[in-house]
């Protein structure tokens, strides 16, 4: 009985500080980061680069994300979708909470150091303080367009796999980097629209709570716009094929419609639907470039 209590202790106390990494976040870059090692290799990944490149870059991002939870671990006990984490519900510790993320940022650091190359290593550091310092500390609590500046670095992974493969930046992984940059805005001011009351309670000076909602829809309707016009580039310049070609016209038009009717006929339904949406949108776009990549007509 006191072992099966110790099991399960020890079993909700990695669950902890597992939610202190984002795995939803993580997730989804951790994937379009697999997606550009695909992409870069003209037939299969190395297993080692696949295998050490992956499981590097999701160490780091964990990281980072663990670090995003301490800094805002105040504004999180205000908000709703956010005050049952780990840090602002008290179930694990500010020092913890460093700690753990120390170990498992310098051991993806040092794995993709030694085990994949230097430049990642390199690129994926710049990523970790481009969010957690520079989005997280500085840009998120000072300007509306944090979102859009930050995005540089949630827009890297799919440039770090392709640097995991190749040894180097390609104009190609670099329209990839084009796609999440643009994507990222409509993304995150979907979920600000309906989001916004907590934003404000909590300080943050989000664009719907700076601007208004008004001014917000209109450029979640703007960035999708160009997200689409950005999201054909990688036909226009060879690097796809029509398979990605169709699907992303049929992805942005469905993405599209939902932005007009966040501009035009508001609600915060349509906004958490356009946020749920955005999600499966950027998965299924980069999955096409991969079955484009392998199957091209």
């Amino acid at each position: 009985m006191l072992g099966s209590l110790t099991w399960q202790q020890t079993t909700s106390r990695f669950q902890q500080f597992y939610q202190l990494t984002k795995p939803r976040v993580v997730s989804l870059i951790v994937f379009t980061a697999v997606i550009g090692m695909f992409l870069a290799a003209p037939g299969m990944v190395a297993p080692q680069i696949l295998v050490f490149g992956t499981l590097g870059i999701a160490l780091v991002a964990g990281a980072a994300a663990a670090v995003n939870c301490l800094v805002e671990r105040s504004i999180d006990a205000v908000m709703t979708r956010t005050r049952w984490r780990p840090l602002p519900s008290g179930r694990i510790t500010p020092g913890e909470t460093l700690a753990f993320a120390a170990v498992i940022g310098g051991t993806g650091l040092a794995m993709l150091y030694f085990l994949v190359n230097p430049l990642t290593m390199w690129l994926t550091l710049a990523t970790f303080v481009g969010y957690a310092i520079i989005y997280t500390l500085l840009l998120k609590p000072a300007t509306p367009q944090n979102i859009v500046i930050g995005g540089a670095s949630g827009a890297m992974p799919p440039v770090l796999g392709w640097a995991a493969v190749t040894g180097g930046v390609s104009h190609d992984a670099l329209l990839l980097f084009l796609i999440i940059f643009t994507w990222t805005p409509p993304h995150f001011w979907s979920l600000a629209l309906f989001r916004r009351n907590e934003y404000a309670k909590a300080g943050v000076p989000m664009l719907p709570v700076t601007h208004g909602e008004r001014f917000t829809r209109l450029h979640v309707l703007l960035y999708t716009a160009i997200l689409v016009a950005v999201s054909v580039l990688p036909f226009a310049t060879r690097m796809s094929g029509w398979i990605y070609l169709v699907s992303a016209l049929a992805l942005g038009g469905v993405f599209l419609v939902h932005a007009w009717r966040i501009h035009t006929d508001y609600s915060d339904a349509l906004a958490r639907r356009t946020f749920r949406y955005s999600i499966a949108y950027l998965s299924f776009l980069f999955a096409a470039l991969l079955v484009d990549h392998y199957v091209r007509l």
